[in-house]
């Protein structure tokens, strides 16, 4: 079981810029997250029959977290999970995916800041193809309503960890 991340150092401090606090809660988010994928491997476990050590490579396979987590859920639907069992974990899935947009926003976006103002945006590193054009670039203000989104995610993934655990340990699936 890993542990949940420490609080930032000084992220209450006044001396910190907005953009140094961004940075803090970007970097706290994404651990919160790889820290919260990877506990799929031991669902992947149970719900296939597997070791764990089988299941770190079908999930290592699987480059993607849209793909390990459409797993997760087609093992649920199997026809072999309870009904009761099937609901609860698709429910994760569903509430990871919830969260997987703002924290692939922050994690595929570059950030621009003004030296004077101290104002903050991402600027998406995305290419969206249109009819007859190419959008991009896409920007974004980095305001404490962004701050707040970006902490409730942290918040909803730490829970997430602890349900997913408490799952895992109560099915017995290779922990």
């Amino acid at each position: 079981m890993t542990a949940p991340a420490p609080e930032p150092p000084n992220s209450g401090e006044a001396g910190l810029s907005a953009f140094d606090q961004l940075l803090l809660l970007v970097g706290r988010m994404n651990y919160s997250w790889t820290n919260t994928e990877s506990l799929l491997i031991h669902l992947i476990a149970g719900l296939a029959g597997t070791s764990k050590q089988t299941a770190v490579i079908i999930y290592l396979t699987l480059n993607t977290t849209r793909a390990r987590v459409d797993l997760v859920d087609r093992l649920a639907k199997s026809g072999t999970v309870p009904a009761e069992l099937r609901q609860r974990i698709t429910d994760l899935t569903a509430r990871i995916r919830k969260h997987q947009s703002l924290r692939n926003h922050y994690s595929h976006s570059i950030y621009s800041f003004d030296a004077e103002t101290g104002a903050t945006r991402t600027i998406t590193m995305r290419i969206a193809d249109r009819k007859d054009a190419l959008k991009m670039g896409r920007s974004d203000d980095v305001d404490a309503e962004a701050l707040t989104r970006i902490k409730d995610t942290i918040e909803a993934l730490k829970l997430l960890n602890h349900e997913i655990w408490a799952l895992v340990l109560e099915q017995g699936y290779p922990a």
